[in-house]
């Protein structure tokens, strides 16, 4: 079995993204990971070029900034750095520049691979998230956060990234027939200085929409306001040893009553209805999961 993983990054440095440690957090499993790093204002090539190791490919890629609609450009570097896979790979895994595999998975995900590895029903595998925010001590608890997502696909060149690059499609915009892994992804975006993460609300949202919009839908300030969040919890865990440097190293500081909850009359409902009928009313779902 052979295991690619790719991914895309710009502006690392800038916007301080973990790219570096959601690399090394799958490289144990792959046999090759290729990193295509966008025309950046920083030097987040030669921070790549700091990791040491024979499975990495580095390629250059220029970002088409003029594509300014639902996150569009996302999908298509996803897609230019999918290209460039080896054309003896069995699985794909594809990691976001914020998003981190704890380590106690590896071995769980080898074997889930290895049993669908002839099963041609199965076009992916799903991963449950970890949506952390303010800080490392909180995870999103709210249905704003979405729980699942594919991040492992079969290599087949009708697989596509879709939309913003969030997840995956085949074909003529089918979803995939997934397996749920039962692993978890540790979502890091809303883990930053203050600081940064404002600047990064605005540069993302570039990707999405016009400058007007920005201006009249993002606050013009200093630092990003964490605490306007609507529910938390406390996370009970242990986080991935990869990211253990950079939690050493936070220079913030934030602290949320989780008691506090303010959802909206819609998730008031939602809520309900989940307990009474255990589903999600409502849910984006991006796959179809095979039961």
């Amino acid at each position: 079995m052979f295991v690619s993983g790719f991914s895309i990054i710009r502006n690392a440095l800038k916007f301080d993204y973990p790219i570096k440690e959601a690399i090394l957090s799958i490289l144990p499993i792959c046999d090759e990971f290729i990193i295509s790093v966008g025309n950046s204002e920083d030097e987040t090539l030669d921070y790549i070029k700091t990791i040491k190791s024979d499975k990495l490919k580095i390629v250059e890629s220029v970002w088409n900034d003029n594509l300014r609609e639902g996150g569009r450009v996302l999908a298509e570097e996803t897609n230019k750095a999918k290209k460039l896979i080896s054309n003896n790979s069995d699985w794909v895994f594809y990691i976001q520049a914020d998003e981190i595999l704890h380590e106690k998975y590896h071995e769980k995900i080898r074997s889930v691979m290895i049993e669908n590895l002839n099963n041609e029903k199965v076009d992916g595998i799903l991963f449950n998230y970890k949506h952390f925010y303010g800080s490392y001590d909180y995870i999103g608890e709210s249905n704003r956060w979405y729980r699942k997502e594919i991040r492992i696909i079969r290599n087949n060149k009708n697989i596509y990234s879709y939309g913003d690059a969030q997840g995956f499609r085949k074909d003529k915009n089918q979803k995939l027939n997934v397996i749920d892994s039962g692993c978890e992804i540790y979502h890091y975006g809303w883990v930053k200085h203050p600081k940064y993460q404002q600047e990064k609300q605005l540069n993302f949202n570039k990707m999405w929409h016009s400058d007007e919009w920005i201006k009249n839908n993002i606050a013009r300030a200093d630092e990003f306001d964490y605490s306007q969040i609507d529910s938390l919890e406390l996370f009970i865990g242990t986080h991935p040893k990869v990211i253990q440097e950079r939690i050493n190293m936070l220079n913030w500081k934030f602290e949320h009553d989780i008691s506090i909850k303010k959802y909206s009359n819609k998730e008031k409902i939602q809520r309900i209805i989940e307990k009474i009928f255990k589903t999600r009313i409502g849910e984006y779902k991006n796959y179809n999961l095979i039961k």
